[in-house]
C-alpha cells in the first residue's frame, strides 16, 4: 500500500480533521513532514506513524483479520463499547471543531490560483508550477 496526504501539493489545506488527528498519532514532526510535503509514503512508514496498526503480506491478511475478529467476539460487548467511548470522548468535539475549520478553509482555497494550477496540471499530466505565484498573493496565513 502507498499513502499520500497531497493537500499542499494541490494548493489546499488538510481535511477530515487530519491536521488535528495526525499530530496526535504520529507526533508533530512526522505529521508536519507528511502534511507539508505531501509525498507518497509506504505502509511501513504509516505503521511507524500510527496510521495503521499492522503491515501484513496479502496472503496473511485474512488469517490475521479472522484471528482479531475472534478475539473481539470473545469479549463482553459492553466493555468494548465503553472502552471505545472513553478512547474517543476527549477528541469528539475537537474533531468536530477541526472538521468545520478545515472545511471552510478548504472551500476558500479551491478557487485560488494555486489550487487551479494544481488541478490544471493534473489534467495535463504534468507537475504543477507554483513558482509563478508570489507569496503575497496567498490568502493563507502562517
Amino acid at each position: 500500500a502507498k499513502f499520500s496526504l497531497p493537500f499542499t501539493k494541490l494548493g489546499l489545506c488538510p481535511e477530515a480533521a487530519s491536521s488535528l488527528l495526525l499530530p496526535r498519532l504520529a507526533g508533530y514532526q512526522k505529521a508536519a513532514e507528511l502534511l507539508l510535503l505531501g509525498d507518497m509514503f509506504s505502509a511501513q512508514k504509516a505503521s511507524e506513524c500510527g496510521i495503521v496498526s499492522d503491515v501484513l503480506e496479502p496472503e496473511k491478511l485474512q488469517a490475521h483479520v479472522d484471528a482479531q475478529v475472534a478475539k473481539l467476539l470473545a469479549l463482553p460487548v459492553p466493555s468494548l463499547q465503553i472502552t471505545k467511548r472513553f478512547m474517543k470522548s476527549d477528541t469528539r468535539q475537537a474533531v468536530m471543531d477541526k472538521l468545520g475549520e478545515e472545511g471552510l478553509v478548504f472551500i476558500d482555497l479551491i478557487p485560488e490560483p494555486q489550487a487551479q494550477e494544481a488541478f490544471k496540471a493534473f489534467g495535463e499530466k504534468r507537475a504543477p508550477d507554483f513558482r509563478q505565484f508570489e507569496l503575497s498573493q496567498t490568502k493563507a496565513k502562517a
